[in-house]
């Protein structure tokens, strides 16, 4: 995983950087569900997020990685991040998060909603809802082989799969002629993020099917 490879001896810079992400990003105090995930062991974790900004974000949960760890981290209602442990406190711990300029205004723009969400509609907030539309589907990985599986949940932004094969994270797929990319393992099977998500952004998740 790009950009995330990180040894400990990158970690006392790693935090000096995310002071600095901390002052030039606004913190903002939430209680938002989230599930985390770290890559270099497979583990991953149920979670709550107690601050956040287009930098970074402050997580309490019952993993608490070492500093100068990469992980994946997916927040209700914001979508996935990826970042680098740069603190622990207690029972939790701060990331920093390793992402593109537009990713940054996007989770902005979203906090902006979050912050006002009392003037707009809560669904704009959630681009990325799921729905727990289930059935069974098939796949097609970048190599031409067809899994079949089963869709355990999807949204604008992706599909969770019941499947034995696991494809390797980053591999690309195809599902009901949607591109994806597997984003991560789970016990059950596959997360595949969709790629080119112009495409499915602004259509309601309900729309989405790519069960047959």
């Amino acid at each position: 995983m790009e950009g995330l490879t990180m040894s400990m001896k990158d970690a006392e810079p790693v935090v000096d950087k995310a002071g600095a992400e901390r002052r030039r990003f606004r913190r903002v105090r939430v209680d938002l569900p989230g599930r985390l995930f770290i890559p270099s062991d497979a583990r991953e974790a149920r979670c709550t997020i107690s601050d956040l900004s287009p930098g970074g974000a402050a997580i309490v949960c019952e993993i608490i990685p070492d500093a100068g760890t990469p992980v994946v981290l997916y927040v209700d209602g914001f979508g996935r991040f990826e970042g680098n442990v740069v603190r622990r406190d207690g029972s939790g711990f701060g990331i920093a998060f390793v992402c593109t300029p537009s990713k940054r205004e996007r989770t902005a723009e979203q906090l902006i909603l979050f912050l006002n969400k009392t003037l707009v509609d809560d669904s704009v907030v959630r681009r990325h809802e799921r729905s727990n539309q289930k059935g069974f589907a098939k796949f097609t990985r970048a190599d031409g082989q067809i899994v079949q599986c089963e869709v355990m949940d999807i949204s604008v932004g992706g599909v969770s799969l019941k499947t034995d094969i696991k494809p390797p994270i980053g591999e690309f797929v195809l599902i009901a002629q949607i591109a994806g990319r597997v984003a991560r393992h789970h016990i059950d099977g596959i997360g595949i993020e969709f790629v080119g998500q112009e495409k499915t952004a602004d259509v309601p998740v309900h729309q989405i099917n790519v069960v047959r």
